[in-house]
C-alpha cells in the first residue's frame, strides 16, 4: 500500500531548535493539544509523514561474514595461488595441505569469534517499554514504538522517556517538579531539574536544554507533560546511532604491521619462484619439476604456519581473559589493546561509580568525614537533628528486601541521604511516622531548594530545608551549636561560605540544610530558621580505579577523562586521581575542542598555550562538557596525532567514539545495549582494573607472535638459501618439492604455537607501548634474520656436502640435507624466546615447546621408520657417522647464534 503524497518534514533540524520555542506555537506547529492530543487521523497521518518511533537495530556479524574474513590477507591469497598452481602442475598434494591449513586457521578464528558474540549478544535488555500519551482526550499506555510526533507524553517517576519532547508542563502548583537522569546521553551524574520556560541564547548545549527531554533517559522524580517533537531516528538517541553507523572501524596495528610484511613476502616469494625457476632450466634440469619446486620455495618464503599461530595464540588470549570476565569480540582487539598508547576514559559509569554516597559533613561545632559513610565518635545533636532534616526533607522510598537488607529508591542524591541516614543506624521509618508529612515544596526556578513541614506534636510543625547552600542560609537567622540556638552572626555566615566554598572546590555536591518549629497558627513562612550545615555527596571514584591509573602510567599510556560535567567538578575529579603524569593538568571544555589541532609537539612552560595557538592533544587529560560528536573527534584528533587509542564508556553518548577507538571497551552490567553493540571488549562485570590484565596480555601475545614469525621467517629464509646456493653452485637440489612443504606445515606450526604460548616478560608492563608505525619485523630484526638462516643453511650445506661426497648427488644425500636442516630449524625454536642468550637470561619454562619439539622431531625421524611416509618424501635410511654429521649440523647452529646474538643486535 503507498503512502499519501504528504510533504516529508524534516524534524530532525527542528527538534534540534524547539528549546528556543514557546509551547503554545509548537503545539500549534504540530497541530495537537494538551488537552486532548492528536485523534486516530492524526496519528496516521503524522506515522506517515514522521516516521515510527523504531531504532535500527545493530546487526551482528553473521557467521558466515566472519569465517570468511580468516581468508581476506595477503598471505593467504598467496597461500591459495600456490595451492592453485600446485593443482595446475599435477601436485594436489601439495594443495590439500597448503588448503587445509588455511581453512583450519579459519574455523579456529570463527569459533572463538562467534562464541563471544553470543555471550555478549545474551547481555543485552530486550525489553520495550510502553507510554502513557494523550490521545483523543484519553490517557492511554501504548507500545513506546507506536508514539508519533505531536502525541502529549505523560512522564511519571520511574519511567523512560520514550521519544524527544519539549515539555509543556512540569509538576503542579509548585509540587513534584520533574527531575531527568540524562547520564547516558550527556554524562551528566546528577539529575536535572526541568522546566516549561522557553530558553533563550545560542548554542546552548544539549546538558542545558532544561525545557526538553530525551529519549532513553529516566524520570527520577515528579512528573511532567511534553509534546513530541522527534521519533525514531530523529531523535538525539537516533543521531547518534546515525553517527556509530556512519563511523568506520579502524585498522588494527597488527593487521597493518603483517599487510605490510605480506606485500613483503609477496615480492620476495615472486623474486625466489623466478630466480630458482631460472637457474634450474640453465642447469638442465626439467620445467615441471622446477616449476613444481619454485612453487614450493615460493610458499616456503611466505610463513604458512603464521595465521594459526597468530589465531591459537590470540584465541587462548581471549579464553584466558573470558576467565576474567572480559569479553573479546574480535580477536586481534586482545592484541590491540596491548598496543594502545592513550586511552580515554568515560568518567560517568566508568572511573566513578554513578551512585551519589555522602562524604562530608559540616556542622557549626565540627567537621566529620565519612569512610564509606561510617560514622565514628563524632555523634552529637546538631548532627542528629541534621540527620533527621535529611531524612525528612526526602521524597525516596526505604524498603526491606527479602535478605532484610534496605532497600532505597529514589534520586540519586536523596538515595545518598538516606544512605548516611542508614549509616548512621538511623530509624528512618520511626522518624517518618513521628513527623508526619503535610506539605512539600519543591525546587523552581529561583529558588533552588526544597522544603516540608511535618506535624511535631499536637500544637507544633516541623519545617525542613535541604539545597543550595547560599539560598538555605539566606533563610536563617539562626544556628543550632552544641545544642544551643544562638544568633547566625555575620562572621558566621562568611565562615559558612568559605567552607562551602572549599567543599564545591573538592567537586563535592553540597547542601546546606535547616529547620523551624513554629505554631499550629502560624502561617508557614521560610524565614527566621535555624542554620545546621553542609552536606558534601560526591559521585565517588570507583574502588582501584586510581591504582589503575597510576598502571597506566606505568606502562607509558597516557590517560584523558571525557565527561559531560562543569569543568571544575571535572578537573577536581582529575586531580584524586592523578589523572595527568605531567606537572599540570590541562583540562579543556566543548568550546575549546573545536580548534583542537593533533601536532604532537608538546607545548613547554616558557611557551604557554594561548587563544591564538589551539591545544594540541599531547597537552590534554580532561575533557568536560562535551558531546558524542565532541568524543568521536577527540579520539580522532588522537588517531591523527599516530596514535593507538582505546575510549571506555557505558553509555549511548559514548557509541560513535567507542566504535571509532582502535579499540572499544564498554561496561556489560551497567552498559547500555548501544555502548556493547559497537565495543570491541565488553567488561562483564564492569570491572575496569581487568583493563590492565588485557594490557599485558596483549603485549605479550603480541611479543609471542614476534617470536613465532621470527622463527618461520628465519627457517622459512633457511630453505630459500640452501636452495638457491646449491642451483648457484651446480649441486643437485638438496630438497623436493614435498620436503619444503613438510618442513613449513608440519615441523614449523608447532614449535611456532608453542612460543606463541610464552610466558609474560616479567617488563611487560614497564615499557612504553611499541609506536604504531612500527614494523613487526624492522631493520635490526632482518639482519638478525639473514644471520641465523645463513649459519642454518651454511650447516645445513656443509652436510649435504658430506652425503655428496660420501654417496653423490641423489636420494641419500639429499635425506641427510633434508634431516639436518629440519633439526637445525627446531633447534632454532629455542634461539627465539629471547633476543639474549640463553645462558644470560632467565625465563619461565614454556613446557609446550618443549612437547612441541618432541611432536616435530619425533614426526620427522618416524619418516626413516614408516617405508610409506619415507616414499611419499623421498628419504633413504641413514647410518652411524650420518647421524652424528645431522647432529653436528644441527647443534652447531645453535651454539654459533647463541653466541652471537648481542653482537649481531646491537
Amino acid at each position: 500500500m503507498k503512502r499519501s503524497p504528504i510533504s516529508k518534514k524534516q524534524p530532525l533540524e527542528f527538534a534540534a531548535t524547539y528549546h528556543l520555542k514557546d509551547a503554545e506555537s509548537i503545539l500549534a506547529e504540530l497541530s495537537t493539544s494538551v488537552t486532548t492530543g492528536l485523534d486516530p487521523q492524526a496519528v496516521q497521518k503524522n506515522l506517515a509523514q514522521y516516521g515510527s518511533n523504531v531504532l535500527e537495530e545493530t546487526k551482528p556479524r553473521s557467521a558466515i561474514i566472519i569465517f570468511l574474513s580468516y581468508f581476506w590477507s595477503i598471505p593467504v591469497a598467496l597461500l591459495t595461488l600456490a595451492a592453485i598452481l600446485s593443482i595446475v602442475t599435477g601436485s594436489i598434494v601439495d594443495a590439500l595441505v597448503i588448503m587445509g591449513v588455511v581453512v583450519i586457521n579459519a574455523i579456529l578464528g570463527y569459533v572463538t569469534e562467534s562464541k563471544s558474540e553470543r555471550i555478549i549478544l545474551s547481555l543485552k535488555n530486550l525489553v520495550n517499554p510502553s507510554a502513557w500519551v494523550i490521545r483523543d482526550g484519553q490517557a492511554t499506555e501504548i507500545d513506546s514504538q507506536a508514539i508519533v510526533v505531536g502525541d502529549i507524553l505523560l512522564l511519571k517517576r520511574g519511567s523512560y522517556v520514550a521519544a524527544d519532547a519539549r515539555l509543556i508542563k512540569c509538576g503542579e502548583r509548585n509540587q513534584n517538579h520533574l527531575s531527568i537522569d540524562e547520564s547516558t546521553l550527556t554524562g551528566e551524574s546528577i539529575p536535572v531539574i526541568k522546566t516549561e520556560q522557553t530558553l533563550t541564547g545560542e548554542d546552548i548545549p544539549l546538558a542545558e536544554r532544561t525545557n526538553m527531554v530525551y529519549r532513553g533517559t529516566f524520570v527520577t522524580g515528579g512528573q511532567g507533560l511534553g509534546v513530541v517533537v522527534a521519533t525514531g531516528k530523529d531523535t538525539e538517541m537516533g543521531r547518534i546511532q546515525a553517527l556509530v553507523g556512519e563511523t568506520a572501524i579502524p585498522t588494527t596495528p597488527l593487521e597493518k604491521q603483517l599487510d605490510r610484511a605480506g606485500g613483503q613476502l609477496v615480492l620476495l616469494s615472486s623474486a625466489v619462484c623466478v630466480l630458482v625457476l631460472g637457474l634450474g632450466i640453465i642447469r638442465g634440469y626439467g620445467f615441471i619439476e622446477m616449476l613444481q619446486t619454485s612453487i614450493a620455495l615460493a610458499v616456503a618464503a611466505v610463513p604458512e604456519g603464521l595465521p594459526t599461530v597468530a589465531t591459537i595464540t590470540l584465541a587462548l588470549g581471549i579464553n584466558q581473559m573470558r576467565k576474567q570476565r572480559v569479553l573479546v569480540r574480535r580477536l586481534d582487539a586482545i592484541e590491540t589493546l596491548g598496543s594502545v598508547q592513550t586511552i580515554c576514559l568515560d568518567k560517568t559509569g566508568t572511573l566513578t561509580a554513578n551512585n551519589m554516597s555522602v562524604v562530608e559533613i559540616q556542622t557549626p561545632s565540627q567537621k566529620i568525614e565519612l569512610t564509606d559513610e561510617q560514622f565514628l565518635n563524632q555523634w552529637n545533636e546538631e548532627l542528629s537533628q541534621l540527620i533527621k532534616v535529611a531524612v525528612l526533607c526526602n521524597e525516596s522510598q526505604v524498603n526491606i528486601d527479602s535478605n532484610d537488607e534496605n532497600i532505597v529508591d529514589g534520586s540519586p542524591t536523596e538515595k545518598a541521604l538516606m544512605q548516611m541516614a542508614i549509616s548512621a543506624q538511623m530509624d528512618i521509618s520511626a522518624i517518618q511516622t513521628k513527623y508526619p508529612l503535610i506539605e512539600i515544596n519543591h525546587r523552581a526556578d529561583g529558588q533552588n531548594y526544597m522544603a516540608t513541614v511535618h506535624q511535631l506534636n499536637e500544637s507544633q510543625r516541623l519545617i525542613a530545608v535541604k539545597g543550595n547552600p547560599s539560598e538555605v542560609l539566606a533563610l536563617c537567622h539562626y544556628l543550632l551549636k552544641n545544642g544551643q540556638t544562638v544568633t547566625l552572626t555575620e562572621i558566621a555566615r562568611k565562615a559558612i561560605a568559605n567552607t562551602n566554598k572549599q567543599m564545591t572546590s573538592k567537586a563535592l555536591r553540597v547542601l546546606g540544610t535547616a529547620y523551624a518549629q513554629i505554631d499550629d497558627t502560624e502561617e508557614i513562612t521560610l524565614k527566621n530558621l535555624i542554620w545546621l550545615g553542609l552536606i558534601g555527596i560526591t559521585n565517588p571514584i570507583r574502588h582501584g580505579v586510581t591504582e589503575l591509573i597510576a598502571d597506566f602510567h606505568r606502562a607509558g599510556i597516557n590517560t584523558v577523562m571525557l565527561t559531560g560535567d562543569q569543568t571544575n567538578t571535572a578537573t577536581a575529579i582529575a586531580k584524586k586521581l592523578n589523572l595527568s603524569h605531567q606537572e599540570e593538568l590541562k583540562v579543556l571544555n566543548s568550546v575549546d575542542v573545536q580548534p583542537l589541532t593533533t601536532n604532537n609537539q608538546p607545548t613547554t612552560n616558557n611557551q604557554p598555550t594561548t587563544n591564538n595557538q589551539p591545544p594540541t592533544t599531547n597537552q590534554v587529560n580532561v575533557f568536560a562538557r562535551i558531546s558524542p560528536a565532541d568524543k568521536l573527534k577527540i579520539v580522532r584528533a588522537f588517531q591523527e596525532a599516530g596514535k593507538v587509542v582505546a575510549m571506555t564508556g557505558d553509555g549511548i553518548n559514548d557509541a560513535p567514539a567507542l566504535k571509532a577507538a582502535e579499540v572499544g571497551i564498554a561496561m556489560g552490567k551497567t552498559g547500555t545495549d548501544v555502548a556493547r553493540e559497537v565495543a570491541d571488549i565488553v567488561l562483564e562485570d564492569d570491572n575496569l582494573e581487568t583493563a590492565i590484565a588485557a594490557i599485558s596480555q596483549g603485549r605479550t601475545i603480541y611479543n609471542n607472535i614476534k617470536k613465532a614469525l621470527h622463527f618461520l621467517l628465519a627457517t622459512n629464509l633457511s630453505e630459500i638459501i640452501v636452495m638457491v646456493l646449491a642451483n648457484l653452485l651446480g649441486i643437485g637440489q638438496p630438497l623436493n618439492a614435498i620436503q619444503l612443504l613438510w618442513l613449513n606445515l608440519v615441523t614449523d606450526i608447532f614449535p611456532g604455537l608453542a612460543l606463541g604460548l610464552e610466558a609474560p616478560e616479567p617488563d611487560v608492563l614497564e615499557v612504553p607501548p611499541r609506536p604504531s608505525e612500527s614494523a613487526i619485523v624492522d631493520v635490526t630484526d632482518f639482519k638478525r634474520l639473514i644471520w641465523e638462516a645463513s649459519v642454518i643453511s651454511v650447516a645445513a650445506l656443509g652436510a649435504y656436502s658430506y652425503g655428496i661426497a660420501s654417496y653423490g648427488i641423489g636420494g641419500h644425500s639429499s635425506t641427510i640435507a633434508f634431516m639436518s636442516l629440519v633439526t637445525a630449524q627446531l633447534l632454532h625454536a629455542l634461539s627465539c624466546r629471547s633476543n639474549l642468550p640463553l645462558w644470560r637470561v632467565k625465563l619461565q619454562p614454556n613446557n609446550y615447546l618443549i612437547l612441541a619439539l618432541g611432536i616435530s622431531l619425533s614426526l620427522q625421524f618416524i619418516c626413516l621408520i614408516i617405508p610409506s611416509l619415507g616414499s611419499l618424501l623421498k628419504v633413504t635410511t641413514i647410518n652411524g657417522l650420518d647421524a652424528v654429521i645431522i647432529g653436528v649440523s644441527a647443534f652447531l647452529p645453535l651454539i654459533i647464534n647463541e653466541g652471537t646474538k648481542k653482537k649481531v643486535s646491537g
